[in-house]
């Protein structure tokens, strides 16, 4: 996908709004267990209900890998679902892969050609040779985990070195690898005192803000430091909406829960 038509989606529907698609079988609906897939038909329910709101989804590879090869069938019949019936949708593989370079060109294959995901969350502990196999497919983005919100998260990230946290220098060396234009970054929403220097960093590009809401991270707050000329915020939740109810009204309270995050951004983008 073109970051310009990611842009305009955002416009067209005042939102910025990722769904993370997080799915476990211990908490969806119970009437959904006796289905063939109860993974992919909790998955389409949710983005039926919730597409007008949102212009990204995020399934979090993990929730498919743990059940083995029926979670991975329901992975891709999710994403061709979204691709055939949303195009112009923005979808995540929230993978966190990061591996030499020969290993990352196959993980990059597998998400990118594959299962034809837009984008996919790397680390960068192991440094370019690991991310930048990810960065040479056209239209294809990398979300670089740059600084999170969980607890561990200062024991490396905000670690000095030569008096520079060591997320500032993610940000800085990681402009300088190759395909580097097709970059975005993951910015815990507890972190959001610190977006001001980010975007000195990073100014255009894109961030996936996970943790606002049931994490405790404050949306104004995000957007006051975080946003740019182009929006550029993805603001991920994902069991405030997929699980906002477990009953056979979860995707109308879905809807709900979508459209209240939508009516913030909204206002928003309407005071800028």
């Amino acid at each position: 996908m073109n970051l310009d038509l990611l842009i305009s989606e955002i416009e067209r529907k005042e939102s910025f709004l990722c769904i993370g698609l997080d799915v476990d079988l211990a908490k969806i609906p119970t009437h959904l267990l006796d289905d063939d897939d109860p993974i992919f038909a909790f998955n389409k329910s949710i983005i039926d209900a919730t597409h007008h709101l949102a212009v990204a989804y995020k399934p979090n590879i993990a929730f498919y890998e743990a059940y083995g090869l029926a979670g991975w069938n329901a992975l891709k019949k999710t994403i061709e679902y979204l691709n055939q019936h949303h195009p112009k949708l923005f979808t995540i593989a929230d993978a966190k892969r990061g591996d030499i370079g020969n290993t990352s060109s196959r993980y990059a294959k597998a998400f990118f050609e594959d299962l034809d995901f837009d984008s996919i969350t790397v680390a960068p502990y192991m440094g370019k040779d690991s991310v930048e196999p990810f960065l040479q497919f056209d239209n294809k983005y990398t979300i670089l985990l740059a600084l999170t919100s969980n607890p561990g998260a200062s024991d490396f990230q905000m670690k000095e070195i030569d008096g520079i946290e060591m997320y500032k220098q993610v940000l800085t060396v990681s402009k300088s690898w190759i395909g580097s234009e097709n970059l975005m970054y993951v910015i815990g929403a507890t972190q959001a005192e610190h977006l001001r220097e980010i975007r000195d960093i990073v100014p255009n590009s894109f961030l996936l803000i996970p943790g606002v809401g049931a994490q405790g991270g404050d949306m104004g707050e995000v957007c006051k430091y975080g946003m740019n000329d182009g929006i550029g915020l993805l603001i991920n939740s994902s069991r405030g909406i997929i699980y906002a109810s477990k009953g056979k009204d979860f995707a109308e309270a879905a809807a709900e829960a979508a459209h209240e995050l939508q009516q913030q951004m909204q206002a928003i983008l309407h005071d800028r």
